[in-house]
């Protein structure tokens, strides 16, 4: 189907836009517009999302909001948002009934006329997406980037050329209801994440494989050597295979050496690109991303655009994001960091002992694997939220654990600002890193994030 054939009929249908969000909203206009009779369905009541719901009256939508807000949905079709659980029983009952349950990204795929390259992992999956955005941009490429970041793709689909490029950062969400794969897919690593949503941790690495299960012989797949689950998906390669590694020389894709070069081995040649130092954003873990971000886009853009694009990177908003230095205490935002692998890369990026301000919403993640680096890495942990004591429980029974690091409990996000504001020295670092989701205090990471920045700059 083309796009002019799938909008003549969308024309015809009654669709349920399930959440009022950054992907949903530009969707809901998209399909006012195109004739389609959008039913906006949210959990929330009108007070709660705002002046949004007269906005979306008046362009014609019907609004079925507050708790029951899936139940009896007389529609053709319901596009969850990436959020929502493709298991809820709600929509299950759905699907039994005969009504279609899709996402913008499945439609999206089914529709785009370009080549589309995607990112999916439990951490990196963003600044890899972004990097690998900006090395295609480099070389000339015309990009589009959207899925998990950036702005729906789908009401863009008519702007989108053949030759023209894609790039989408999956989350498991998106993928676990996918049944198409991208032309060139790229798991940075899987490791425990979203058990609070997911059934369990086998759910999760299913929807992560289905990023390589439909792609074709002539599509690539990039996976992590040095990550176990990851590289549980080769057998499922039907394509073209790169791997990459931070800790041995691979045979066909990226890895760095014992000296701190990049080196690219493709098709029996082997050669350096750069130097890690030429990276201008710091970290292992963001060496680790420029390797998967290399072999993904190698043969569609040289090593000259690949070292422009490390040179002038400053890096993502939110991940080791450098605040501001008071008083010679330099603070960094790494809001990102909502999971314990996540916090540990961010701890790694640093030569020194810092002051972490970590905790919030659980997502029944533990915590275990991050205490040996907290004992090594911090001087002094400031925990807040539901997940405090859980931190502060699998730092003490480590038997590393000697009394160090300090470990105080805050009430709120600005009170921890102001107890490492108190304590800190000059030459310290104080960053937040927080191990942990913000729903317990906040929307999202980036809420979170801004809110930190906003503390610091008071300071």
């Amino acid at each position: 189907m083309d796009c002019k054939q799938f909008w003549e009929q969308i024309s015809t249908k009654k669709i349920a836009m399930c959440g009022v969000g950054v992907s949903n909203t530009p969707l809901i206009y998209s399909f006012l517009n195109k004739g389609a009779r959008v039913y906006v369905c949210d959990r929330r009541s009108r007070e709660q999302i705002g002046e949004l719901c007269s906005e979306l009256e008046n362009a014609g939508a019907i609004l079925k909001l507050g708790e029951n807000y899936l139940e009896n949905l007389e529609v053709d079709i319901i596009f969850r948002t990436p959020g929502m659980s493709f298991n809820l029983p709600e929509l299950k009952e759905a699907r039994r009934r005969g009504i279609a349950v899709t996402s913008e990204m499945e439609v999206f795929f089914d529709l785009c006329p370009a080549k589309i390259f995607a990112v999916t992992g439990s951490d990196g999956k963003t600044t890899t997406t972004t990097l690998i955005a900006k090395m295609l941009e480099k070389e000339g490429y015309n990009v589009h980037i959207g899925g998990n970041i950036g702005y729906p793709l789908l009401p863009r689909i008519e702007e989108i050329k053949q030759d023209d490029v894609v790039v989408v950062e999956l989350s498991s969400f998106q993928l676990i209801s996918m049944r198409k794969s991208p032309d060139v897919a790229v798991c940075t690593n899987v490791a425990p994440n979203h058990l609070d949503i997911h059934k369990d941790m086998d759910e999760y690495v299913e929807a992560k494989k289905n990023i390589v299960l439909h792609q074709s012989a002539f599509s690539r797949t990039v996976l992590n050597y040095d990550n176990e689950i990851a590289m549980d998906f080769k057998p499922h390669v039907r394509g073209q295979f790169l791997g990459f590694s931070m800790e041995k020389p691979v045979k066909n894709g990226t890895w760095l050496d014992e000296n701190g070069y990049i080196n690219i081995s493709y098709r029996g040649i082997k050669a350096p690109i750069m130097h890690r130092s030429e990276i201008a954003i710091l970290g292992d873990h963001n060496v680790e991303n420029y390797l998967a971000a290399i072999s993904a886009v190698w043969g569609y853009v040289g090593a000259d655009s690949i070292r422009a694009v490390a040179k002038e990177f400053k890096g993502v908003e939110h991940r080791i994001e450098f605040v501001r230095e008071v008083n010679g205490v330099k603070y960094y935002n790494d809001s990102i960091a909502s999971s314990p692998t996540r916090t540990i890369a961010g701890l790694k990026a640093f030569g020194q002992k810092v002051i972490l301000l970590a905790g919030g919403y659980d997502k029944q993640i533990p915590f275990e694997p991050m205490a040996e680096y907290v004992i090594d890495k911090v001087k002094t942990l400031i925990l807040t939220g539901p997940t405090a004591k859980k931190i502060e429980k699998s730092i003490i029974e480590h038997p590393k654990y000697n009394g160090m690091p300090q470990i105080i409990h805050s009430e709120n996000l600005e009170n921890s600002v102001n107890i490492a504001h108190s304590l800190a020295e000059s030459g310290d670092i104080v960053t937040l890193s927080p191990a942990c989701a913000s729903f317990d205090a906040f929307e999202n990471f980036t809420v979170r994030g801004n809110y930190f920045k906003e503390l610091v700059n008071k300071l």
